[in-house]
């Protein structure tokens, strides 16, 4: 198939935000599409493999522009003017792809295949002169493409495809374009989807038009599956209205999922974002070969720090550092301890348990895993229908520096990916909020030099969209301190980010998510999200969390009426 019919679509499904006519057109696309092109699949979301597949194209803005330079005969200044200008890239592209001399336009047909290719091979280039080939490689594709075409090449290599395409839409428009009944097929689809996390593996099934066919695809060993996520509840009375009795209660532990997969000797572990940590965490695989039971199993855990020397448990802040270091394990093994509490188990020995209920799980876990505190255990839990023990345990968890509790139906299913009312969490009021950072301000006189005030985004309903609700300048530390983020270190994270420069204001492409506490939310027409923070306070990092978990308009909208609600009525 060649490029040309891809770009072509991007561009109709960019041209209209509606759900159901990004649908009508992808369908007719869908049709005509052959097995042999199922890796297009990736391509819809800007992908070039499966999300289970860390391989990523990692192209910075700067590479991009020093190809658009080499394969226009533009100056790389004149690029990146008219990418301050324009505020995109793929339209520079186009821009410029459009004023080179007719004779250089479509010396070549370009293919899918041929494009699949030469990316595909950027991720696996390493050492001297990388910077070199991968140019080379890209350059070869823009001399040889059409305006358009440019524009989504571009787009594809920095990671912004701007189409409003999301997975759920494609999940819809498969449903729709390959079954007869679209509503039951759509959520065979999603579960085909969540245990594979293979959107071509998937469309290949769905193309038969036989629901049947898609429970083919089951959770591998060694493949990341997307962790289930919990909804919020007001407090422990309303927890057992929306779960019944009895339920199991659990730690909210102050600390980062890790699911951990094993195949006999081989131990993998994953974070939520599915990025392999096996390396950063090796007590880890030494626990799990020495405490545990079983020749293969995933376990879902929450990883917390302690204190060696007191035992005392940490915030998520105080280890956060091993996710991303690759040097001097050893050292941060010891400096930084954690504990693995194992909550739930997605798989034991050849047999997928996504399907049974959460009380038969929790009895396997407590069968393959022998406690040793500070190494590994199976989470704190308790199964009870009485609120006053329930929130007893609750305090004693706030008292052990958790975070609160989990409140969890006995019969639910585990549903990877999802953000499930069978599974919720009971906090203190303390407001929160993950978001991602858009844009900042540099500072003056002490903070001089680095960016002292951040532009805090939630997502939109688009893919791709995130809308302003807030400005943070506070909970960041001037100086360095054991646990603590500092302007510096902050600003170095966001520097390679940055998109667009007005004098002390810049845009940053949406990447690096923190927590934030806030007083409440209010109306604000001062944002594109028609909300603002008041009282934003920076408390964490999220290195561990991917942009499809920050907090999204409904949210933000929901926490907004439960503040007005809770003020009312005291």
């Amino acid at each position: 198939m060649i490029y040309k019919k891809l770009a072509q679509l991007y561009e109709n499904l960019s041209s209209t935000t509606k759900r159901l006519e990004k649908i009508d057109i992808l369908s007719k696309f869908l049709n005509i599409l052959s097995k042999e092109n199922k890796d297009v699949m990736y391509l819809l979301l800007g992908d070039i493999y499966p999300e289970y597949d860390e391989r990523r194209i990692g192209i910075s803005n700067q590479i991009a522009i020093k190809a658009i330079s080499k394969s226009t005969g533009t100056e790389a200044n004149e690029v990146t003017k008219h990418w301050k200008k324009i505020g995109d890239l793929g339209k520079v592209a186009e821009e410029l792809t459009k004023k080179k001399k007719q004779s250089t336009l479509h010396s070549h047909i370009i293919t899918i295949e041929k494009v699949l290719t030469n990316l595909r091979k950027l991720p696996e280039l390493e050492g001297k002169g990388t910077v070199a080939k991968k140019l080379g490689l890209i350059t070869e594709l823009l001399t040889s493409v059409s305006p358009i075409e440019a524009k989504y090449l571009i787009r594809t290599l920095i990671g912004d495809l701007r189409i409003g395409l999301k997975e759920a839409t494609v999940r819809d428009c498969l449903a729709k374009t390959f079954f007869k009944d679209p509503k039951e097929a759509s959520s065979k689809i999603q579960k085909a989807i969540d245990r594979s996390n293979d959107l071509a593996a998937v469309f290949e099934l769905a193309k038969t038009g036989k629901a049947k066919n898609l429970e083919k695809l089951h959770v591998e060993i060694g493949k990341p599956i997307k962790a289930m996520l919990a909804q919020k509840a007001k407090d422990i009375k309303a927890g057992f209205k929306a779960l019944g009795k009895p339920c199991a209660i659990e730690y909210k532990y102050d600390g980062f999922r890790l699911i951990i997969h094993k195949q006999y000797e081989k131990i993998i572990c994953f974070t939520r974002s599915l990025e392999n940590v096996t390396k950063q965490f090796p007590e880890v695989v030494k626990y799990i070969k020495k405490y545990t039971k079983g020749n293969s199993f995933i376990l879902d855990s929450e990883a917390v720090g302690f204190d060696s020397k007191t035992k005392e448990y940490q915030p998520f802040q105080n280890i956060s550092q091993r996710i991303r270091r690759k040097y001097n394990i050893e050292d941060l093994e010891k400096k930084l301890p954690i504990e693995i509490n194992v909550f739930d188990i997605l798989y034991y020995n050849g047999e997928s348990l996504l399907s049974k209920p959460f009380e038969k799980r929790t009895k396997i876990i407590k069968k393959i895993i022998k406690n040793h505190p500070y190494k590994i255990i199976h989470a704190k839990q308790i199964i009870t229908k009485n609120e006053k023990r329930a929130e007893e345990f609750y305090k004693k968890a706030l008292k052990d520096n958790q975070e609160g509790i989990m409140m969890k139906n006995l019969k639910a299913e585990y549903n990877p990916g999802s953000r499930v009312g069978h599974m919720l969490k009971v906090k203190p009021t303390e407001k929160d909020l993950d978001l991602v950072i858009t844009g900042a301000e540099y500072g003056a006189g002490k903070r001089s030099g680095w960016m002292s005030s951040f532009i805090l985004s939630c997502k939109g309903k688009n893919k791709g969209e995130y809308l302003e609700i807030g400005k943070m300048g506070t909970g960041i530390n001037e100086k360095e301190a054991e646990g603590k983020v500092t302007f510096d270190q902050l600003s170095k994270l966001l520097t390679p980010l940055i998109t667009k420069e007005k004098g002390k204001r810049v845009e940053i492409k949406p990447k690096i998510v923190i927590s934030v506490t806030y007083q409440e939310i209010q109306k604000s027409p001062n944002y594109n999200s028609g909300w603002a923070l008041r009282f934003p306070r920076f408390t964490a990092l999220r290195n561990d969390k991917p942009l499809s978990e920050i907090a999204d308009l409904e949210e933000v909208k929901r926490d907004f009426l439960n503040q007005k609600r809770n003020w009312k009525y005291g």
